[in-house]
């Protein structure tokens, strides 16, 4: 009885070691695990001057022409915010649709948001409020100039386009968005801003305006929505000329809607048995359908050269993609070399699986004989 009962132990630790020693690494696009904080929330790009502040965007511009300079007070003394207030019902988990207006409609729909423009001065303040047009570019979500229409732009409407602001005042605008019943397929793009600032006069010939927005990802098209996805397709260490590190990662949007990219690295297992992270990627990675981009994901100053296995991991909203693979930094300014990961963390290498197997194997040929003929 004792040894059919070591028999039955042995069976298990055999069958425990087959399932974690000889199972792959995670591949390329198998879900990871959730990570909260700035990384995740949604990409924001656009030109230079662009920030993020409280779920609003914005991006201040100076025009102006020569002759005396201005003296009027720059657009930083005076600051405005926007959120977006509204979201759809189907999308009440999807981060990127609790900040951007994000919605696939059918031809001949109409949609309504609310956005909430603050002033968050201490002075009175007017603000303008207006739809202009927003394309995908190279990896980056960019913003037209001045109030540029398109198609989505002549499609929108606000209840109000001026807002006089008290100190610390909000107000509500109603954004509705009517789509005709001609519209062609595809996804649209644009941005709701609220603008402030000092225009050219008699007086001052520079203009001084400052603007924030929420963007608009707004896909026109029969029944259901395009699925949304993306591979991570090849992951690169590099180190800049200043000698920063760097982890690039190449995108490709496999799906049917633009995906703003956020995620982390983190690190394992280098020089000296060290581990380091979390580390964000940085904001402002866009992909459009069927286009590449490339996510970067800054280091610290002080992480040493060599051999380090990394886990990245990738989202758009709810769509999760994490690679693993043997990143070795460059000690000159260049890129280094990436490879595949054979380990899973927290597993058995191969290699030890292998012998653990085949002991196990070797001791149930010895013991499975002689439990049949002490049964004889």
């Amino acid at each position: 009885m004792k040894r059919a009962r070591r028999y039955w132990v042995l069976l298990t630790l055999l069958a425990v070691v087959q399932t974690i020693g000889v199972m792959p690494a995670t591949a390329d696009g198998m879900p990871g695990p959730e990570v909260t904080g700035a990384s995740g929330r949604p990409g924001v790009t656009g030109t230079s001057e662009t920030s993020e502040t409280s779920g609003t965007f914005g991006t201040s511009e100076t025009s102006g022409t020569s002759g005396t300079p201005s003296h009027q007070p720059t657009p930083a003394k005076k600051t405005i915010g926007i959120r977006l207030l509204d979201a759809p019902e189907n999308r009440r988990d999807d981060p990127r649709a609790q900040a951007y207006i994000v919605d696939h409609v059918a031809p001949g729909t109409t949609i309504q948001r609310r956005v909430e423009v603050t002033n968050e001065s201490s002075t009175p303040m007017h603000v303008s409020v207006y739809a202009a047009a927003a394309t995908i570019t190279k990896g980056r979500f960019t913003f037209a100039a001045d109030r540029t229409p398109n198609e989505l732009t002549g499609w929108t409407s606000l209840d109000t386009t001026e807002l006089d602001l008290a100190p610390s005042g909000t107000a509500q605008v109603r954004t509705t968005v009517r789509v005709p019943g001609n519209a062609s397929a595809g996804e649209r793009y644009g941005v709701v801003w609220a603008q402030t600032g000092n225009p050219a006069d008699r007086s001052h010939n520079l203009a001084f305006l400052g603007r924030v927005g929420v963007r608009m990802y707004i896909d026109v098209g029969p029944g259901g929505e395009p699925p949304s996805d993306f591979t991570i397709e090849q992951v690169t260490p590099t180190r800049a000329r200043d000698g920063r590190k760097e982890v690039h990662a190449r995108i490709r949007n496999t799906g049917g809607r633009a995906l703003d990219i956020g995620g982390s690295l983190s690190l394992a297992d280098g020089p000296g048995g060290l581990r380091a992270g979390p580390f964000p990627a940085k904001s402002g990675t866009t992909v459009a359908p069927g286009s590449l981009a490339e996510a970067v994901v800054p280091l610290d100053v002080q992480l040493p050269d060599g051999r380090w296995n990394a886990e990245l991991t990738l989202r758009s909203g709810l769509v999760e993609r994490s690679t693993r693979v043997t990143v070795t930094f460059p000690t000159a300014p260049g890129a280094g070399a990436a490879e595949a990961s054979t380990v899973r963390p927290g597993s058995f290498p191969t290699p030890v699986a292998a012998v653990l197997s085949t002991l196990a194997f070797a001791v149930l040929g010895l013991l499975l004989p002689r439990s049949r003929r002490r049964r004889r």
